[in-house]
């Protein structure tokens, strides 16, 4: 009985903002500012322990995490944890060999691929993609080794600017006709 009235209040209360016909309550004679009740984010997860027979804990989340596949398509799917990854650690490490390269013989990138760089592109490229691909068909995942400085986020981000990078250097000396540093 005392659950029903607590319920009841609840239900009609200014802060949940209904009520029934007859009680004289509604949304217009409760003023917006009387009451404060936090909005829940559409993706934030709850988690909600309870208590087995036997006396063991059990924990349940909203959102259960799915088993990560391993196989190489997956890994290496558009959206998998693969091709983004790679590509980022293959500019990254590009980036910084055209600039030195180019600080030291004065080539521009394309002077560079010609000269023979084919050979170590292929080369960089088989040895990250094997090393990136070692751990992930194991099923560590990146996020799991990720420490407070070298995080997993702040390398997918540095990826990306690098290859940004060694694309605007790329277009810069087109349009420059030679090497940007001289």
């Amino acid at each position: 009985m005392a659950t029903s009235s607590v319920m009841q209040s609840i239900m009609v209360s200014p802060a949940t903002g209904v009520a029934t016909k007859g009680t004289g309550l509604s949304r217009s004679t409760i003023p917006r500012s009387s009451c404060y009740l936090p909005r829940q984010g559409r993706n934030s997860g709850a988690l909600v322990r309870c208590m087995a027979k036997g006396g063991q804990k059990e924990e349940v989340g909203t959102s259960p995490k799915a088993k990560v596949r391993t196989d190489f398509f997956n890994l290496l799917a558009f959206s998998g944890p693969g091709p983004e990854r790679i590509n980022g650690r293959l500019a990254m490490v590009g980036f910084v060999a055209a600039i030195a390269v180019e600080l030291s013989k004065g080539e521009d990138v394309f002077a560079q691929i010609s000269n023979g760089g084919i050979p170590w592109f292929l080369l960089t490229t088989g040895v990250l993609s094997v090393a990136s691909l070692i751990p992930l068909s194991n099923g560590v995942s990146v996020e799991s080794k990720s420490k407070p400085f070298w995080s997993s986020d702040a390398e997918m981000w540095n990826g990306r600017f690098a290859m940004l990078g060694l694309v605007a250097l790329a277009l810069t000396e087109f349009a420059k006709g030679g090497a940007l540093i001289v």
